[in-house]
């Protein structure tokens, strides 16, 4: 039996994550898997790679071929260099930790405690009070046009 090491897609469509399995060559894309050896997920910043690196070494010494994608990821990670023998890599890169809203949020409001409290609106305008205004534009224009006659 032929086993390779190829990506098994999961995910919704343009938002892919793959499982990194070992199979027969024989199933499908996303069939039934021998073992599941790690994951990768492009779609984040940096792309999340894990390997089980142990595995990855025993399927390839009992002769598991990687399929192209998976031979990349090999690479990146190292294992396909420990496997023949090379030097590693570059270690990779990993996506910074995310600061914690709560956190955040207590920062945002000590800052502004010190603010002067008050409304951030100015009040709506009553009907009693536009009625009035119009009152006081009305009384404003009549002695204006009487000057004029």
């Amino acid at each position: 039996m032929a086993v390779k090491i190829k990506l098994k897609r999961l995910g919704k469509i343009r938002s892919p994550h793959y499982r990194i399995v070992v199979a027969d060559s024989r199933t499908r894309r996303d069939g039934r898997a021998i073992e599941e050896i790690g994951l990768y997920h492009p779609v984040q910043n940096p792309s999340r790679i894990e390997v089980d690196s142990e595995r990855a070494q025993y399927w390839l010494s009992v002769g598991a071929q990687p399929t192209e994608p998976v031979l990349a990821i090999l690479k990146l990670t190292g294992d396909w260099q420990k496997y023949k023998g090379e030097p590693a890599p570059a270690p990779l890169l990993v996506a910074e930790s995310k600061a914690d809203k709560r956190a955040l949020f207590e920062a945002a409001a000590k800052d502004t405690a010190d603010e002067p409290k008050g409304e951030a609106i100015t009040p709506k305008a009553k009907k009693a009070d536009k009625a009035e205004k119009k009152a006081d534009d009305a009384e404003a224009a009549a002695p204006a046009e009487s000057t004029e006659a």
